[in-house]
């Protein structure tokens, strides 16, 4: 044994080294970095983007579920009206069931995203570029998909709070033993279809969106990464286009989970649209609150990348060892 560690000094003195740890286990520990670092980015972008709209999110949600009608006028009216009777911080009633539900969804969408690229980026050779515009589609639509079927009654839970008053639930735990005990673990479920076919677009296409035009912009540039102000304008232009195509199943999606408190009966996807459209019509109806949408979804999806991108980027400086 002596003889052994002797040799050993002696090939080291030689010039030799031992050897390091493999190449796979670099890659293991810098793929597990890059996810860990994602979910993180991902969590803090969908915070910070839902509690500044949290306001605004909330009267659109009032108005999708009941039938009166929308305008600019009425929104403000009932934000103001809601101020005044339960004070400013009421303004934010069911962020917390929000946060509940956003901090995973948005955490695992961002980093099921980044880890779909990668997969179709190496099956359709292009590893470490911006993938053609069919799987950037794909990729988006995947992410948010897998982020919906995992967070869906987080969801069912913060419509629930968003539309009834405090004394019918008093914290999100009341919400879920409520909504098991009185209407059967399955309503936790109810509106999950139409979330799901509004998912794929709305994904889809915000992230499709945000990645073309961070693509164009640094072909046009030259600059590989763009200014703070102009990931929040790519952005913003993403949540426009994607929420725009998903919208009516958003409302839809409403309806169906808020459908226990609201007395009505919703159970098909078509059913919900035909009742909405007999009594409402298709504008006053299905696109109830849009208006509203092309205000707080270009900011909270413009804050949500620029947040996600911004912070991937200080952690890969602060953790990643310089090559």
């Amino acid at each position: 044994m002596g003889s052994g560690v002797q040799e050993q000094r002696a090939s080291l003195t030689r010039g030799e080294v031992l050897p390091l740890a493999s190449s796979s286990q670099s890659e293991s520990l810098k793929h597990t970095r890059s996810v860990l670092n994602s979910l993180f980015s991902g969590a803090l972008a969908g915070a910070v983007a839902k509690t500044a709209v949290a306001p605004l999110d909330r009267t659109k949600i009032i108005f999708q579920v009941s039938s009166a009608k929308f305008s600019a006028k009425e929104a403000y009216r009932l934000i103001y009206r809601t101020y005044l009777k339960d004070g400013f911080f009421s303004l934010w009633r069911g962020n917390s069931a929000t946060m509940v539900r956003v901090i995973p969804y948005a955490a695992i969408q961002f980093c099921a995203h980044e880890q779909y690229k990668r997969l179709l980026g190496n099956y359709y050779g292009f590893q470490g570029k911006a993938l053609p515009p069919i799987p950037r589609l794909l990729a988006g639509s995947l992410a948010g998909t897998t982020a919906a079927m995992l967070t869906y009654p987080l969801d069912m839970v913060r419509a629930r709070m968003a539309v009834t008053p405090k004394e019918m639930y008093s914290n999100i735990l009341h919400v879920f033993v409520r909504i098991s005990r009185e209407e059967g673990l399955k309503t936790l479920y109810r509106g999950f279809t139409p979330t799901i076919l509004g998912v794929v677009p709305y994904a889809g296409l915000s992230f499709f969106t945000y990645e073309t035009l961070k693509k164009l912009h640094a072909e046009h540039s030259g600059r590989p990464q763009p200014y703070s102000y102009e990931r929040l304008a790519f952005g913003a232009c993403a949540g426009l286009i994607g929420q725009s195509a998903s919208y009516p199943l958003d409302v839809v999606r409403r309806r169906m989970q808020t459908a226990g408190v609201t007395g009505h009966t919703y159970g098909t996807i078509l059913g919900t649209m035909k009742e909405i459209v007999s009594e409402e019509g298709v504008i006053r109806g299905l696109y109830k609150g849009l208006s509203m949408n092309w205000v707080k979804g270009p900011i909270a999806v413009g804050i949500s990348f620029t947040t996600f991108d911004l912070t991937q980027i200080l952690l890969k400086k602060l953790g990643a060892p310089e090559d």
